[in-house]
Formats: structure tokens, sequence, C-alpha cells
């Protein structure tokens, strides 16, 4: 069954109009004028629309017309969202394209729709992104065939010895296919080499190059075991991810810096020849994910190798090659030569210095040039600069805009696992911490992100779980959000409409009128943050030479091996303890200045180095570990201490002096630098023994510290500002929280834009509390005059359920109304009748209250939905995450009094229902989470 249009017209019209957006704006406006002398505070009550989220704006199949992308402007507009990324994104063959045709991604028709979206944009206020191409990496049918993505990859066969084979091109050819696998790409015989299948010095092997044109390879072994190597070369091997038409084909080498340039002019030009300078409409470019399938190569690989490393890769290069399956990782399993474990590490270092060179030549020729051609068109740089192909902290630190990724994986709000190697209830991705940690040593403070990336179950997405999914993300360094994304989608086309991943953030959604709720809540944070410095007085260093040299680089955000597994986690413990950390590269270290026990880079300054089992670096990176353990800063060597140096030439002397470094600084400095245990589960007293054993003061005492709380600080000006998060939906947690502050504590409410003063402990302590999925700014400033915060606090309270029977009316997403009689709460969907409701409820009861004196509260609980409460005809707001309470002290009369209650869910029990739906079905796979409705039972809380 279809949503009939007036449906959506009314569900729309609410985010306009509806009371809780109302009573929001109004609140802002009154703070506005109270706050007229306190520029900060006034951008926190009325943010503009810089700091409110932005969406990805899927233009899906690039089947859109100019009318209806105004329209849709105009919709995301009312429900608080600042501005756009425009992505035109290949079409969904589940959807229903009701005869608007498909555009060509560059024709004349499709820049007639840019030109209106971007001038519109610009009038209603809105601002622009756009990403370069289409899906994801760059490419299309333009690009010529010498500009294209090139790979080598390895292929063996063990051989006997004594024996002669035969081997066609043809059959070595197919015998390997490349990650990914495009029609249209050539293949040619690279290189043939014979070694031995064990081997403990080095050699070359036996070269049967001179075979690389012939139709037929014979090879003679000799006598023993042998392996012969054959590496293929693959040139336009990879397509365009979720390329529209027109942009769809082979990708570009990224490691080509004259493809790079060639593929951004093309694009350039084509937006210049219709509109004219590029900064009159946007603000930024956007790179998407680095996911070049293990791409490897390009015509001055070797050359560009012995330049920088001084010495030639050939020989070694089939044997530290490993082989590659889906995405480019590498494969687990056991072929070619055996290698001494000395040979082995000298194969490992000559991997990592081809890595090394690789990640090079990509941070100079592809972020480089991208970077290079923003600037040229005067607009900014946003990209996700990670992945197996790029370091995350080097390459970042050229952005104007950092961007990571946050990811929605369950609808249900998943407890945080301790263990070391599970990162269960993370939404955050591991990308994060480095992309924020980059942008914190650039000296930028606007850090965005893909946020609620969501490929699963997207009907089922509550605003609580978009909440805890975006708090998430601030922790873990993100300032701004970028949601993940809005569809386009006129209204026309059957329900669900034309998706392309996403929480469902739509105006079809049954929760969409309250979206607002919390993009203003969003949007506050985020101008907080944006307007503020993160405070970290602890450096991390991770063992990424270890881990590439082992294991290679892995395709960041979701690595293959996690090395050591628990080193992902590290963060999160320094700051549930109070501190605050970046994490650092040796390139950082090495350009770092030391004095007075402080590292320096840029306005960044540590008094803490942490390296994470960090065994293998560069002599200059330990020389520059030495200055800072010199000038009096604390080192923290976690198992082990430095003492191999990365890369072939000189190894075993560099080494000897990496060694000798470490050990000099352990004898020198007895009480500021140690190797410490690795962590087991239990990462936050880990912490904080480390915090005692070296002296490290934390920027605030947590009494009892939680898996499931964390904490960051910021400074703007003269404040100090604490930004404290529950991210768990069943847990409360409170604790007391001693800061080294004298200035007045106050409370910012992200939702209301109010501010006020926080009452502290004799001691001088804060008491803080945070439901389930809360979260607090705690302000420090000079202010000292307001009103006070009490919190709401029912453990002193006497509760009274309030019984059936109850009357509902429920207002179904399918446009049908229902009225049943409730004698006592249920979950709906255990009901044959409801089962696959979504939409609205409205619970109906009279109750009677006696002594209305005093404080009175309605509590429902914990529940799934948002939920909107009525007294007596008199409107009390609405609740979409936590504990939904409610003061009724001021709406009550002694008698009856009559309580209206409305429950609006998510889509997912109707789009589940759907089992003829393409559409619906192909984004509703798993359980349904959680009931319809009230089921835990509702309170009345009177003193």
């Amino acid at each position: 069954m279809n949503i009939k249009r007036r449906q959506f017209l009314k569900l729309t019209s609410l985010t306009a109009a509806g009371l809780p957006l109302l009573q929001y704006a109004k609140a802002a406006a009154h703070h506005n004028v109270a706050a007229a002398d306190d520029a900060v505070f006034n951008m926190f009550a009325t943010p503009l629309n810089i700091h409110r989220p932005f969406v990805r704006w899927w233009w899906n199949g690039d089947r859109v017309t100019k009318q209806e992308a105004l329209r849709e402007l105009d919709v995301m507009k009312a429900a608080g969202i600042g501005g756009v990324e425009i992505n035109p994104i290949k079409w969904n063959e589940n959807a229903d394209a009701i005869g608007i045709p498909e555009l060509t991604w560059g024709s004349p028709e499709w820049l007639d729709v840019v030109e209106a979206t971007v001038k519109g944009a610009k009038e209603k206020g809105i601002v622009c992104d756009m990403i370069v191409g289409s899906g994801w990496p760059y490419g299309g049918e333009h690009v010529p065939r010498n500009e294209q993505s090139q790979i080598v990859i390895l292929g063996t066969k063990n051989l006997e010895g004594g024996k002669q084979y035969s081997f066609t091109a043809k059959e070595l050819l197919a015998s390997v296919e490349p990650p990914s696998n495009y029609e249209n790409k050539v293949s040619e015989l690279f290189t043939l080499r014979l070694a031995p299948a064990e081997m403990a010095t080095f050699t070359p092997g036996t070269s049967l190059d001179a075979q690389l044109k012939n139709d037929t390879i014979t090879v003679d072994v000799p006598a023993g075991a042998h392996v012969l190597y054959y590496l293929i070369k693959y040139t336009g091997f990879q397509r365009v991810i979720q390329g529209a038409l027109g942009a769809r084909g082979p990708v570009i080498n990224h490691y080509q810096q004259s493809a790079v340039q060639n593929y951004l002019d093309h694009f350039g030009d084509l937006l210049t020849g219709r509109l004219g300078p590029l900064n009159n409409y946007f603000r930024a470019f956007f790179t998407d994910s680095i996911e070049l399938e293990g791409a490897n190569w390009c015509d001055d690989y070797f050359q560009q190798f012995k330049q920088r490393k001084g010495y030639d890769l050939e020989p070694y290069f089939p044997y530290i090659l490993f082989k590659v399956g889906e995405m480019g990782n590498a494969v687990n399993e056991k072929y070619g030569t055996t290698f001494s474990p000395a040979l082995q590490a000298t194969i490992n270092r000559i991997r990592y210095d081809f890595l090394e060179t690789k990640q090079a030549l990509f941070q100079e020729r592809f972020v480089g040039t991208f970077v290079a051609w923003c600037k040229k068109h005067g607009v900014k740089s946003r990209m996700q600069a990670y992945g197996m192909d790029c370091n995350a902290i080097d390459a970042t630190l050229q952005l104007d805009i950092p961007e990571c990724e946050t990811w929605t994986w369950v609808p249900q709000i998943e407890e945080f696992d301790a263990s070391p190697g599970n990162f269960s209830g993370r939404n955050y991705t591991m990308a994060n911490k480095f992309v924020s940690s980059a942008a914190h040593l650039a000296g930028k403070q606007e850090i965005s992100c893909e946020e609620n990336t969501n490929t699963g179950q997207i009907f089922s997405a509550t605003l609580e779980r978009v909440k805890i999914t975006g708090d998430q993300s601030n922790l873990s360094g993100v300032t701004h959000s970028v949601l993940h994304g809005f569809n386009y989608s006129p209204l026309e086309a059957p329900f669900p409409g034309w998706l392309r991943y996403g929480s469902f953030f739509n105006e079809r959604n049954p929760w969409w009128p309250y979206f607002r709720l919390w993009s203003d809540y969003k949007a506050r944070v985020s101008s907080l943050l944006m307007n503020s410095v993160m405070q970290a007085n602890v450096a991390v260093l991770h063992p990424l030479a270890d881990l590439a040299s082992k294991y290679g680089f892995q395709r960041d955000p979701f690595p293959n091996v996690s090395y050591p597994p628990y080193v992902h986690k590290v963060w999160e413990a320094i700051h549930q303890n109070g501190n605050g950390c970046d994490y650092v590269s040796e390139q950082v270290l090495q350009n770092a200045a030391s004095s007075n026990g402080s590292l320096t880079y840029n306005a960044r300054s540590y008094q803490t180095l942490v390296l994470i089992e960090v065994e293998t670096m560069h002599p200059e990176t330990a020389k520059a570990i030495k200055q800072f353990a010199d000038a009096g800063g604390k080192v923290v060597f976690i198992g082990k201490a430095p003492h191999f140096s990365s890369g072939l030439t000189d190894y075993k002397e560099k080494s000897k002096e990496i060694e000798n470094i470490s050990s000099g600084i352990l004898k020198h400095h007895p009480k500021t630098a140690g190797i410490v245990a690795a962590p087991g589960a239990d990462l936050i007293t880990w912490w904080r023994g480390i915090q005692q054993q070296f002296g490290i003061t934390p920027y605030v005492n947590i009494s009892a510290p939680v898996i499931h709380v964390n904490q960051l600080y910021y400074k703007s000006g003269d404040r100090d500002i604490f930004f404290f998060s529950n991210y768990s939906a069943a847990k409360a947690h409170s604790f007391n929280a001693g800061f080294n502050n004298k200035k007045t504590a106050w409370l910012w409410n992200a939702e209301t834009g109010e501010r006020m003063l926080y009452p502290a402990n004799p001691n001088g302590e804060l008491q803080i509390t945070l439901g389930p999925s809360e979260t607090k700014f705690i302000v420090f400033d000079t202010k000292q005059d307001g009103e006070a915060y009490t919190p709401i606090d029912t453990a002193s309270l006497t509760a009274t359920a309030i019984t059936g029977p109850w009357q509902l009316t429920l207002r179904h997403l399918n446009d049908t109304t229902q009225k049943i009689t409730l004698p006592e709460l249920t979950d709906l969907k255990l009901r044959p009748d409801t089962q696959d409701f979504s939409g609205t409820i409205v619970y109906y009861k009279v109750i009677n209250i006696g002594n209305t004196a005093g404080k009175t509260y309605l509590s429902l609980g914990h529940i799934y939905d948002v939920s909107e409460l009525e007294v007596n005809g008199r409107p009390l707001g609405a609740k979409w995450y936590g504990d939904h309470i409610y003061d009724i002290s001021k709406a009550i009369q002694p008698g009856e009094n009559f309580i209206t209650i409305t429950i609006t869910t998510t889509a997912g029990a109707y789009t589940k229902s759907l089992k003829n739906n393409k559409a619906a079905q192909e984004w509703s796979d798993g359980d349904l989470y959680g009931p319809t409705g009230l089921t835990g039972g509702v309170y009345i809380f009177k003193g």
C-alpha cells in the first residue's frame, strides 16, 4: 500500500509549524536578546547555518529536476539543515523512476539543474558543497587509458625440482584476478621469477623476463623445490563505485599527477563554463573514501623508489607483495618462498620502504594536487584522507576541512565492549581520532564527519540512535556533522521513495516532524566546538611502521588487522580518566620542538608522549623523542621501547642507534620515562595507574570513570568548556568531578540554548549525573549571576503507577486510522492487529490528582521513540531520547486531569511488512528492534 501525498504534506507541515519547534525558536530568540553582549553564548543559543548539520544529498541516478531540487532545499531548511553536499550517485534499480529520465553526469541538462540548485541554495542561505565527480574514487568514461589506475598483483606456483614446466601466458593471466574487475581492463605479464622454496639469505632468483612476450613460458627447475613468481600488471582494472551515468567508467591513477590534474580540470571546466567562479556558489569540494582496491603502481615507480630510498626495488619486488583479495586486503594464506626469520625481517623492511614510498606519492600527487586545485578556485578542500594509500595524519594536515566517518551499525544502541579486540558499541570509526588529531595539529577547528552512515535497517533508526551516534562522533574529535544522507526523492515516488544508504533522513519518516529537535541540539554543539579549541596534554604514537612492515597498511577505517589489538582504544581510556590526547606521526615528532617539559607542534603542546608497542621508527624520530625526554617531558613506552630502524638502508647501524637512544632515555630519566605493561580488558584502571606512576595531571578528576561515559575539554577565550557524554541508552551514571578552576560553573543546555549556574559541593567539586543518552556542557567563566540549575530528582519522590484502561488512536503511516482500548499497556508489536504499525499513537487517559502543591512529574520511562505530552489541553513539549520525564506541576489541577501522550514511531515495522516492495525490503534486513508504544509503565512522581 502506498502512502498518499496528503499524508506526506501533513507530516512535512509539522516540521515548520509543530509545537516543539516553535518553543525552541522562541527560546533561542529570548536568549539571543539576553546575551547580546556575549558573542560565544549568543552563537550557541542561535547557531549560524555553517554550524547546523549538513547532509549528503544523494542525487539518485541524477533523475533530477530544477523544481524538485528547490522544493527539497526548502524541506531541508525547515528541518534545520544548514548545508548540502550535492552527490550524484548510481540509480537504485529497486526504486520506481515514475517516468523521470536519468540525466547524464556533465551533460548540459545536468548542468541546468546544478545551476538552478546552487543559485537557489544561495538565495535560501543554504551552504553548498559538491563531490568531485560521482561515486568514489575519481573516474569516469572520459578517462583515457594512459591515466587509468594500475595494480601489480602477485601469483605463485609451487614447482618440483628437476622438472620442466610450460605455461601459456593466457593461463597465467587468467589465474589471478584483481580485487576489482572492470570488464574493460588490460593485463600484461610484468615479471617472471623462479626462486627457491626456502631462502636463508637473499637471492633475487632467476629472471625469466625474457619470455614475457612469449605465448608460452617454459620453466626449467633446478634440483630442489622452487616457486614461480609471476606478476601481472592491470591497467583500468577498477570501475568507479556507485558512479552515476556518465561518471561510472574507469578510476584514474591516483599516483600519476597528470591524471589527477586532468580529471580535476575536466570537472572544474564543466562547472566554471556554466557558473563562472566556483567560489560564488560552493564552500568546498569533497573527495570521498579512498578505496583504490589495492592500486599500487605508476610508470615511474621504480625510479621514484630509488630516488627516495637509495636502492633498487626490482630485485626484491616479487617477495614484498602480498596476494590481495577483496578491497585490496592481503589474503590470509601461506604461499611463496619460506624465508628465514632474519631474511623475513629484511623483506619486511623493504616492504615498508615500498609502502611508505607509495603513500608519499599519493600524498604529493593526489592530495597535494587536489588541495592546490581547490585553492586555485577559491574553495575549500574537504576530504576523507585515510586508507591503505595514505597516512591519515600526514595527509590530513594539508586539508582545509578534514573529514572522517561515524556509522550506525544496528538500530539498537549497543553497550561498549571492553575486551581489546572487540569494538562493539562504537559508532565512530578508528579513523576519526587520527583525522581530528591532524586537524588539531594543523590548527583547524572545523572537522567534519560523514555521520550516521547506515547500510542496514535504515527505517528502524530512532532519533535517540541518531543522537548517540552523533555524540560519539563529537567525542572522537568531530565538530561538524554531514549526515549520510538525504535522498533526492519526489513525493510522487511510491513509498519508501528513492533510497541510497542513510538512516532514512526523509520527510516520509514518521519522526521527521521532530527532526529539528535533534538538528537544533546538534547545531549548538557544533557552534561551541567549532569556536573553541580542544585541549590535549598527551600525544600518542601508534606502531605504524611495525604494522605496515608485518601486515601492510590497512584499509582504514575498517582494518583487517589492529596491531596491537587494543591500539584504537587507548585514547578512550585517556579521556575517560580526565586527560586529553592527540595521535601524532613520526613526521610530526620530527618537526616538533621540545622545551620546559613540553612537546610543541604549531599551537599544540603536550607534556606526555605515549608509544603503543612501537619497535620500529626512523632514527630522526628517536632523536626527537630523546630531545623531549631531556627537556623534562614524560615518555611512556607500552610493552617495549623502540629498537629497530624502519627501511633497509643501514638498518643495522640505525637500529643500534635507536636502541641506544631508548636505553639512554630509560637510564637518564627513570622518574619521567619508563616501560609499562600492555593493558588487559580494563583500560580505564590501566591508564589511571599510568597517571599515578608518572604524575600525569588530568584536566578533570573523575571519581568513578566508566566505559560508557567520556569527556572532552575545550577552551574558548577565558572559558573552559567540558563536554560530558553518556552513550549508554540503558545506564545512568553519577560521579564527582574536580576541576582546577576558580571560575563559575555553568550548565549550557544544547537542547534549549539556555544556561544556568551549576551548583558546586562544599569542597568545590561538581556532582554530575548523566541519564541514559544524555550529554552536558559544563562551562567555566567569570559570569556569576543567573538562574540556578536544579536537576530532576525522582529518587526522593513517591511513585504512583497509572493503570488502565487506555484509549488509543493509531494513525498509521499507510494513511489509515484505528481506535482501540488497552486494559493495560503492552507492546503493540505483540498484537496481531498492530504488529506492523508505524506512525503516531495517541494515548488518552483521565487521572485524579489530589494535592497539586510542589513538584509533580509524569514519567514514561525509557522508550524507543519520540513522545509528546499534553495535560489538560496544555502542551508540555516533546522528549526524544533517554528517560521521558515531564514536569507537569504547572499544568495539573485538583481532581480530574486529562492526559494525552503522543508516541511517534520509526517506519521500521511498516516497511518490513511490505514483502512485495523491493525498495522497502532492501533496507529491512534482520529482526525489528524495540517495542512499539508505551510498555514500561507510566508513573506520577510526587513529593
